[in-house]
């Protein structure tokens, strides 16, 4: 089973690295942005690609991989950048408490493809693709909030 999630990470690896060449050429993919942090420990920069959804007039980022380096750095930082196509700004992400999480991880699996229920289940978050599932995990997946910067 861990070769299968190694294997698996490898291929995210590789269309990450396709989608911020594509980004950073200008063209946009779905829900995708780059967000751009200062790594925690060393200050350089570090990019990632990330999806933004939109939920009930907000849009959120959900951690979809456990120990994700970009958690970490949105933690430890004031700001940080996100950048679709062409276009970038500079926000805050405001984690959310575990509470809070609850219902915004349910609605997220409950209204979007089950590939997205299955992603968590895929990553080890969570074992069953249910939205009430993933909402109970919520003490094991990060969301945040986009705010302006």
């Amino acid at each position: 089973m861990a070769q299968d999630a190694d294997a698996w990470l490898r291929k995210v690896r590789k269309f990450n690295k396709v989608v911020i060449r594509l980004q950073k050429m200008g063209i946009a993919l779905g829900p995708h942005y780059l967000i751009t942090t200062k790594g925690r420990r060393t200050g350089q920069t570090r990019i990632a690609a990330i999806g933004v959804i939109p939920i009930a007039g907000q849009r959120y980022i959900f951690q979809a991989y456990p120990k994700a380096a970009w958690v970490a750095n949105v933690r430890a930082a004031q700001t940080v950048t996100l950048s679709r196509g062409r276009r970038s700004s500079v926000v805050r992400l405001v984690e959310l408490p575990v509470e809070e999480r609850r219902p915004i991880l349910h609605d997220h699996i409950a209204n979007s493809h089950a590939r997205v229920g299955n992603l968590f289940v895929t990553t080890g978050l969570v074992d069953n693709p249910t939205p009430q599932a993933v909402a109970d995990a919520a003490d094991r997946i990060a969301v945040f909030r986009v705010e302006p910067g």
